[in-house]
């Protein structure tokens, strides 16, 4: 990654982003931004800096050095935590993360994947890389998946998997 004298991009195939000096707004380091819904909170994301950068349909928060998000259910119960490396906050709320994806739920589903894109208009978790779905005794592999945000109801695309059968 480039400091802010040219385009900033960096190598990892997942967080291909462009964008020039001039349309940085601004930086900030140790943030923390509140996601809400027609003024209901549902959720946080926390990470050691974010540059702010102009775009053609608005503005985008790109976010890096770790990144937290904690999604919450409509009575305000932190039902899922994403970590990942680096992720971006669209206007709209849309929320991709990238690098080292890991999405864990209250019940103790763990997702671990290298991109994935919380859409704040369905409230859903998708992805189209490789995800490994780890739950009690199974693991579920496979090529992409999609998830309601608190991780209970989910299709794994091209999947495979491994579980243990008690006789």
């Amino acid at each position: 990654m480039q400091g802010c004298s040219g385009n900033v991009k960096n190598s990892s195939p997942a967080f291909k982003v462009v964008v020039l000096r001039q349309n940085l707004i601004q930086e900030s380091w140790m943030v923390r931004v509140a996601l809400t819904e027609s003024g209901r909170h549902c959720g946080i994301v926390q990470a050691a800096h974010e540059a702010e950068y102009r775009t053609k349909r608005g503005s985008e928060h790109h976010l890096d050095g770790g990144v937290k998000v904690t999604l919450f259910d409509v009575k305000g119960n932190a039902t899922t935590t994403i970590t990942a490396r680096h992720a971006v906050i669209h206007d709209n709320q849309d929320v991709e993360a990238m690098g080292h994806v890991v999405i864990t739920s209250t019940d103790g589903t763990v997702i671990s994947t290298e991109y994935v894109k919380r859409s704040a208009r369905d409230n859903m978790i998708r992805s189209d890389r490789a995800v490994t779905i780890t739950m009690l005794d199974d693991v579920i592999r496979g090529e992409g998946f999609e998830s309601d945000q608190a991780l209970k109801k989910y299709r794994i695309f091209r999947g495979s998997g491994e579980a243990l059968i008690q006789q």
